[in-house]
């Protein structure tokens, strides 16, 4: 397993760079395979939404179809699957934040009964409360 920095995962979805964008996608479509995957950690996965939102711009569908997309990649290996697949959802449909969806379901995966905050937007979220 090799695992995967937040850089890679940019360069490889919005092929925004020729010299790195090449590497990245070397490395993801010819280096990877299902024997020796690519490990996404959590927080990589987040950092990702984090800059395609913030410093690319890009809209929550099309962030979501990169997730979906990533999800779906025989070569990688996400960790926490099951949260950020219920991350990627909620993003989809426009329900909240992928990191505070993140937040939440790993909270419930943890077995918290619900996840406090003082974040509005957040509460809207099924996990959260306000206090």
């Amino acid at each position: 397993m090799i695992g995967l920095d937040t850089n890679i995962l940019v360069r490889y979805l919005t092929q925004d760079d020729p010299l790195q964008s090449a590497k990245a996608t070397e490395i993801i479509e010819r280096r990877l395979t299902e024997e020796v995957p690519g490990f996404v950690s959590i927080v990589a996965m987040v950092e990702t939404v984090w800059v395609l939102d913030r410093a690319y711009g890009l809209p929550a569908q099309k962030i979501a179809a990169a997730i979906e997309r990533m999800l779906q990649t025989d070569v990688l290996l996400i960790e926490n699957e099951q949260e950020v697949f219920t991350a990627m959802i909620a993003l989809k449909q426009g329900e909240g934040s992928f990191s505070d969806s993140v937040i939440a379901a790993l909270g419930a995966r943890a077995g918290c009964s619900c996840t406090l905050t003082f974040d509005h937007k957040a509460a809207r979220l099924h996990g959260f409360e306000l206090p």
